[in-house]
């Protein structure tokens, strides 16, 4: 059922987002915790993530960007599922391996359903969509992915800081491994999860409707089979010619022997 490859994917996904969580972590917890820094924090553990995992996945991170992209039909629902229950248990990984460096209970930052922060979030993680659609749409390489979804991941997450009374995060992985939402609670599930969900699944479908390259290679397929049609039109018909003169030719060569013959 599960081969190198989709065990790849899914360690991909686990590392990656236990990665970018780490790094959020690090750098929300210091002095200059605040969302322009963080930001950039973030936006390097994913470029490194996506230069490190990109031949072996899609490179979500994200469980919003997960569920857009399975509702644009780009992943199978299993396989999707998969990828958050990898990228919640990286998350946690991270959480407890910062829990461990500094030796004490981190405390809650998030809260029940805010309005503002709901909609904070569901931009940044539109933001993020759309990046992750330029990249993986129009099949960059993997130095140009990371680039863009590092800058994707960094300004989705400057904005929401900006823009939101508290953290920005744009990724309910990530919120729960800095301990925004409890799976278990209530806490944050209207914001940390819901807004990027929704922010998600606009961008990623948006992008897929209106920005995503066509099927150029069909088309071309078809120009070349109708070029070649054309040609083999045109060589026929011009063969058809060259008999046709060839054959008048022989029929005049002919009349003039016989009648040479006739009046000898």
């Amino acid at each position: 059922m599960f081969g190198r490859q989709k065990v790849a994917t899914l360690v991909a996904e686990f590392l990656g987002t236990g990665i970018l969580t780490l790094a959020y972590l690090s750098v929300q917890r210091t002095n200059i915790g605040i969302p322009f820094f963080v930001g950039i924090g973030a936006a390097i553990a994913v470029a490194l993530a996506v230069y490190f995992f990109g031949g072996n996945s899609g490179v979500h991170l994200n469980p919003a960007l997960t569920i857009a992209v399975a509702t644009a039909r780009k992943i199978s629902v299993v396989m999707g599922a998969l990828y958050i229950v990898c990228q919640l248990l990286g998350a946690w990984a991270a959480y407890g391996v910062y829990h461990y460096f500094v030796t004490s209970t981190l405390p809650q930052i998030g809260g029940h359903y805010n309005a503002h922060v709901l909609f904070a979030e569901a931009v940044g993680a539109l933001i993020l969509a759309l990046a992750w659609g330029a990249a993986y749409f129009r099949n960059f390489e993997t130095g140009h992915r990371a680039f863009v979804m590092g800058a994707g991941y960094g300004l989705a997450i400057i904005f929401a800081g900006a823009v939101s009374t508290n953290y920005g995060v744009a990724n309910p992985a990530v919120a729960l491994g800095i301990r925004a939402w409890d799976i278990w609670g209530s806490m944050g599930w209207g914001t940390y999860v819901l807004g990027p969900v929704l922010g998600a699944v606009i961008g990623v479908n948006l992008y897929s409707l209106l920005f995503a390259p066509t099927d150029k290679v069909s088309g071309a397929k078809a120009v070349v089979a109708e070029a070649g049609a054309s040609a083999s039109s045109s060589s026929t018909t011009r063969s058809t010619r060259s008999s046709a003169k060839k054959t008048s030719t022989r029929k005049t060569a002919a009349k003039k022997t016989t009648t040479t013959r006739r009046r000898r």
